[in-house]
């Protein structure tokens, strides 16, 4: 079996080098924000709260629905410019 032709392999890279950096971004914050740097963080406050005890608490759960929102949003951007780019016989 041959390789897959340019556009899928393409779309597939694509996709996996966006999973990555928003993987990363999660395990910054999810990581580093609540245990790596809560000392530094809960200088400064949220509210009535330590802001490293606030990202642990709430702040990386917001910040995981913003990156669920943000990839749906990059998909549907990716799959119209690769739907494009595919040939009408392959749809």
């Amino acid at each position: 079996m041959g390789r897959p032709p340019a556009p899928p392999r393409r779309y597939w890279e694509t996709n996996e080098r966006l999973i990555r950096k928003l993987l990363l971004v999660w395990a910054g914050v999810s990581l580093g924000g609540a245990v790596l740097f809560v000392e530094p963080l809960n200088r400064f406050r949220v509210g009535a709260v330590p802001l490293g005890f606030w990202l642990a608490q709430q702040g990386a759960i917001y910040v995981f629905i913003a990156l669920v929102f943000y990839y749906a949003w990059c998909m549907d951007r990716l799959d119209r410019r690769f739907a494009a780019e595919e040939p009408e016989h392959e749809r």
